[in-house]
């Protein structure tokens, strides 16, 4: 279904034709990272209690190397369901030769033009998740790549950061380096000590990751059904994009409650790395204010072309799910502190619901109510 040789030859490709306007010494910045990853650890670890199994390991990449990381973690995050979907294809074939039914669209053309076919759409398919890395590789600071399968751990479970574009905030807006990245390592830290100090989280999270890419196969109906959404959401006067870009108008009613279901754990996820972020670094990140007020314009700055890419992917959702997730974090703890609020990490049953995230008394409610009772 998609060519990661391409993918990653025409993100390169891309991010060589528009370099970053700084220079800087990896090797000193990845000496740098290193030292605030540790002291991060040591601060998440004293604001929530948590241990992790190891030692968080940091990489100090650029662009085509985030780009690069990138195309191997989708390749890791989709192999079960792509295994899964060769799998029936070949079944439907099999169960068409033996009725003596007649071909059906790509399944059964000759095989010199079904390759074909299918080679371009692979390539199509490639060099758009190219394109799209390119982008988002010059937007990109830190991500937590989180470990998918245990058989390639050493290529997982790492801090990245993104050299270039960390300068280049660092150059346009005098922000102490030190400072700086020690506030970034501390949102991926807590990601990562989330996903590996919660034993549970890990694999819901991906079992709701399969739910819902699953059924996203070469199926031509999925595109009417596209089109009918998006009509209708229109004439209601919503924008079809604003919650799951194009994965919410395809998915059907099972895979909208996996994808709700994983909007709000990531807005979860999103909002407490917030929070601890800031109270994890309050003695140490003085100037963490003027950070996250120049990231914020930096979001919204956004327009023109950009701007519709973030609404395809998703992306501005993602942004909502920051506010969104803080802002159920502190209603939750304005009634329970943090007593209460630590009930999410008790098992998937209490993790927040989309509505209770937007409406945090709802799981307020049912929280309290299940405490009441016992």
């Amino acid at each position: 279904m998609v060519d990661w040789g391409i993918a990653e030859r025409v993100a390169t490709w891309m991010i060589a034709r528009r370099p970053a306007s700084v220079a800087y010494d990896p090797a000193t910045l990845g000496a740098s990272f290193a030292e605030v990853t540790a002291r991060a650890e040591e601060l998440v670890s004293a604001a929530t209690g948590w241990r992790a199994p190891s030692p968080a390991r940091s990489v100090v990449t650029d662009r085509a190397g985030w780009a690069r990381a990138n195309v191997a973690s989708f390749q890791r995050l989709l192999a079960p369901v792509l295994v899964k979907f060769e799998q029936r294809k070949e079944q439907k074939k099999e169960d068409r030769r033996r009725a003596g039914g007649r071909p059906s669209w790509l399944i059964d053309l000759p095989e010199p033009l079904a390759g074909t076919m299918a080679g371009a759409s692979r390539s199509v398919s490639g060099a758009e998740l190219g394109a799209v890395l390119a982008w988002m590789s010059t937007r990109v600071l830190g991500q937590y790549d989180l470990l998918l399968t245990e058989d390639m751990a050493e290529e997982q479970d790492i801090l990245y950061y993104v050299g270039p574009n960390v300068v280049e905030l660092e150059e346009r807006h005098k922000f102490p380096p030190a400072q700086f990245r020690l506030w970034l390592a501390l949102h991926e830290v807590t990601h990562r000590y989330q996903f590996t100090a919660v034993p549970w989280l890990r694999d819901h999270f991906l079992s709701l990751v399969d739910q819902a890419i699953q059924p996203f196969q070469t199926d031509p109906r999925r595109l009417a059904e596209m089109v009918r959404r998006t009509a209708e959401q229109v004439r209601s006067g919503k924008s079809p994009l604003d919650d799951a870009g194009v994965l919410g108008l395809v998915a059907g009613e099972d895979q909208l409650e996996a994808i709700k279901g994983l909007q709000a754990m990531m807005s979860l996820l999103e909002g407490h790395g917030d929070v601890t972020m800031d109270r994890a670094g309050a003695a140490d990140v003085p100037e963490a204010g003027r950070f996250s007020e120049v990231l914020h314009e930096r979001r919204q700055s956004v327009k023109g072309p950009a701007k519709v890419l973030q609404q395809v992917l998703g992306i501005e959702a993602k942004m909502r799910q920051y506010q969104q997730g803080e802002e159920f974090i502190h209603a939750v703890e304005a009634v329970g502190g943090t007593e209460l609020f630590n009930r999410v990490w008790e098992g998937p049953e209490w993790l927040p619901t989309l509505a209770e995230i937007r409406e945090p008394q709802g799981w307020i409610d049912r929280a309290t109510g299940s405490a009441a009772t016992g």
